[in-house]
């Protein structure tokens, strides 16, 4: 026994010497920054390759859905009917299936609800947070099923978990097999005031009248992977969604005045638009700009009408991952028909008079700018329709349809910082069209994977739209601090565990894109990898893994060190410049180095102690016979001896090595320190004392053996004067006092003001008698 718990502890003890001999770089005792990553990845199989490209036996699910829904306009209810026809591709026998129901989270019960941690009390708190504090605890949104049944219309055994409801099949899903059923639902629809989402209906008091922005309304198909088998971790709010693609036949019952915007292409203008709207539709598909098929003024009467009766608008969408819709008697309706590399897409927008003059001047022009940008980095838009609606949810996307908040004020003018967020928004939200609708990488997990490809495209989108784009994220100088803070978590933590969401999952991952682009591969070289990734991964299931394998792949670049410090690793850009040193070839001659020798020793500086000295009375001046030989020797002086060394040394010399030893170049050894730990590229700008500059560009292998210090010779005939690190701000970097060579002296500014003294309570009071007795004074009384 003791032999056994020896052998035991000894396999334990060279287990964990392996995981340190992996971990620590034995020569310096640091963590290895360029340590390949495949330990942190998964084993390339059939289905996915080492490459980063599906494999020859990669599979995935698909569910296609008919649908019947009707929005209750007087009660803000939805009521609805399915029939899901589920088939597995798996090599896998199924005998249950998942089933997303992701409007449990606004039962009062739900984990998102009781998992929210207090943002505290005291003090003072606005009314309007008040009542939406005490909504999200009472609000029952949650999806109420009255019947789940299989192709045979016979019940079938359901459990519901929390947002998420297990289906027991009656016999196992083999592989190629298809299971149909049918599930019927209804629920109580949130309103935006009081319990927000992303999905919900906003009221207008003034008119009477409601938008309704409805999207994870239906029980939707949970993914089932080879990576991960069923995704059916709980709906929290944040991590968003992973689906399987299929075809979409849906019915969609409101009031017949209300205007319908959708997933998918209309199937019956015939019945539910006006001769007018169908002919206005048709000039939009050539038309050179918007045209709109629902004008503000003709918007404007059907606010103030009552509906008669109901109106079913019938869409239908091939492959895609979701449906969403909006519906509102309000709607305003623009549309432009546009050519994205040879498909032909009608770009729309939906929104109120409320929205107005700012959606129409910019809503459809950003889709269309979104498309033609996105499409020429990644892959041409597959989808007929692109639509843009504004109501009561800021941004969210869904396929072919996103809904988007921002509007002016009520006097029709809006601030520069509305503008832009209409256009950023609707830029990012139709992006999302890329990533993660068609992409369809696992939002649940992955925030990151969608969001921060997304951010970066859309930067990329915000820059080619006019000169200096204020865009908000992207840019390496803007993530500087948060890339500093204690707040930072890796960019691969999971969605739901990121302490900061919008630096985490967008802006930090859409800036390590933009420095991969410009500093570290190049342009070029990074396009071609980028579209390879979105080419491969187009309506399938990426991961992580596929994404860092591909870039590489695409590239010739090994980058494990980058994903590994920007992905992996809370590290953060600081280099300093630590020290510069200067040395010279020594020429051997005594006549060269002596007389350098001397002009160094007289030129440097004398002491306080030594100045003071000279005035004294000086003992070997008052008796001379005390000075001697050394009295009048100069070390420096040169001999003839030394001259006829020289001279012998120099003639054995080939004609090379006294080019050599007479060259003139400046040898300069310029030492960094990695402070922020995160290994870089050095950008250097070098300056010299005749005003040029140069930049030198090294790799980041340069702290491959050191990750920690390195130096770097810079041999140059001019003299430097002064250096800089990372001069157009490329990397990051959080500390820019340490970048500069000599260092310079820190700026700032400040403001002189002068302290007003609070009144006392006497004096307020004695105010506002005075005003009392003044305006009596003014009445006559």
């Amino acid at each position: 026994m003791k032999k056994m718990q020896f052998i035991c502890l000894s396999t334990l003890f060279l287990f964990l010497l392996s995981i340190s001999a992996q971990v620590v770089n034995d020569k310096y005792k640091q963590a290895d920054k360029f340590r390949q990553l495949d330990e942190n990845l998964r084993t390339p199989n059939a289905y996915r390759t080492a490459s980063g490209a599906p494999g020859h036996k990669y599979w995935q699910q698909r569910a296609d859905y008919v649908i019947n829904v009707e929005i209750d306009d007087e009660n803000q209810r939805l009521i609805g009917s399915e029939k899901i026809a589920y088939t597995n591709h798996s090599p896998d026998t199924l005998n249950y299936i998942w089933v997303q129901l992701d409007n449990n989270i606004f039962a009062p019960n739900s984990d998102a609800v009781l998992t929210e941690t207090s943002g505290g009390l005291q003090g003072e708190i606005p009314f309007a947070l008040m009542r939406r504090t005490l909504a999200r605890q009472k609000f029952d949104g949650s999806v109420k099923i009255t019947s789940v049944k299989d192709a045979f219309d016979l019940p079938m055994e359901y459990h519901i978990v929390k947002t998420m409801m297990r289906i027991d099949l009656k016999s196992p899903l083999k592989h190629g097999e298809t299971v149909s059923f049918s599930i019927s639902w209804h629920y109580q629809i949130n309103d935006s005031r009081l319990v927000g989402g992303r999905t919900s209906y906003e009221y207008f008091k003034e008119d009477g009248n409601y938008i309704y922005e409805i999207a994870h309304w239906y029980p939707r198909m949970a993914a089932y992977t080879d990576v991960h088998g069923w995704q059916h971790k709980q709906f929290l709010g944040r991590g968003e969604f992973t689906l399987e693609f299929g075809d979409f036949l849906v019915r969609i019952t409101a009031p017949d005045d209300h205007v319908v915007a959708s997933t998918g292409v209309l199937q019956n203008a015939q019945e539910v638009l006006t001769e007018k709207q169908r002919q206005r539709l048709k000039e939009a598909k050539t038309a050179k700009k918007p045209v709109f098929i629902v004008t503000p003024e003709e918007a404007k009467l059907n606010e103030k009408k009552k509906p008669k009766g109901k109106k079913t608008w019938v869409f239908k969408a091939e492959n895609v991952r979701d449906f969403a819709f909006a519906t509102s008697r309000k709607f305003i309706w623009d549309a432009q028909g546009h050519n994205v590399q040879g498909n032909h897409v009608m770009a729309m927008s939906y929104y109120p008079n409320e929205g107005e003059p700012l959606w129409s001047r910019y809503s459809t022009h950003s889709i269309i700018h979104t498309l033609n940008v996105y499409s020429r980095y990644t892959f041409k838009y597959p989808y007929p329709v692109a639509i843009s609606v504004n109501g009561p949810v800021f941004g969210m996307e869904y396929p072919m349809i996103c809904f988007n908040g921002p509007r002016p004020e009520k006097d029709g003018t809006y601030s520069k910082r509305t503008k832009y967020a209409l256009i950023s928004v609707i830029i990012h939200e139709v992006g999302h069209n890329y990533f993660p609708m068609i992409v369809n990488s696992d939002e649940r997990r992955w925030t990151w994977m969608d969001e921060g490809l997304n951010t970066f495209l859309q930067y990329l989108s915000e820059q080619e739209w006019e000169d200096n784009y204020p865009s908000r994220r992207g840019e390496p100088n803007d993530i500087t601090s948060y890339m500093a803070s204690s707040a930072q978590v890796p960019i691969m933590t999971h969605s739901d565990s990121a302490l900061q969401f919008g630096p985490n999952a967008y802006s930090k991952p859409a800036t390590a894109l933009n420095i991969l682009r410009e500093t570290v591969m190049g342009r070029k070289l990074f396009d071609k990898a980028f579209k390879e990734y979105s080419q491969r991964w187009m309506f399938k299931h990426p991961t992580p893994e596929d994404f860092f394998r591909t870039m590489e792949d695409a590239s010739g670049i090994d980058l494990d060190w980058f994903w590994r410090g920007w992905f992996y690793s809370t590290d953060h850009t600081d280099i300093s410049i630590e020290d510069v040193r200067l040395y010279n070839v020594n020429t051997m001659n005594p006549e060269i180095e002596k007389k350098l020798l001397r002009e160094k020793r007289d030129s440097a500086p004398e002491t306080l102690s030594k100045k003071r000295n000279k005035n004294l009375t000086k003992r070997a001046n008052l008796y001379p016979e005390l000075k001697d030989f050394y009295n009048s020797y100069d070390p420096l002086d040169v001999t003839s001896k030394e001259l006829k060394g020289f001279e012998k040394f120099f003639g054995g010399l080939t004609e090379e090595e006294r080019k050599l030893i007479e060259t003139k170049y400046n040898f300069y050894s310029v030492k960094f320190k990695n402070i922020g730990g995160l290994v870089m590229p050095v950008i250097l700008q070098i300056n010299y004392s005749d005003k040029t500059s140069q930049e030198l560009r090294i790799p980041a292998e340069i702290w491959r053996y050191n990750s920690e210090v390195v130096s770097k010779m810079i041999i140059t005939e001019k003299e430097i004067t002064s250096l800089v690190l990372d001069p157009r701000l490329e990397t990051a970097d959080t500390d820019l006092h340490n970048n500069h060579y000599p260092r310079r002296i820190r700026e700032s500014r400040f403001k002189l003001f002068k302290r007003k003294r609070p009144k006392n309570p006497m004096q307020v009071k004695a105010e506002a008698e005075k005003k009392k007795a003044e305006k009596k004074e003014s009445k006559g009384e």
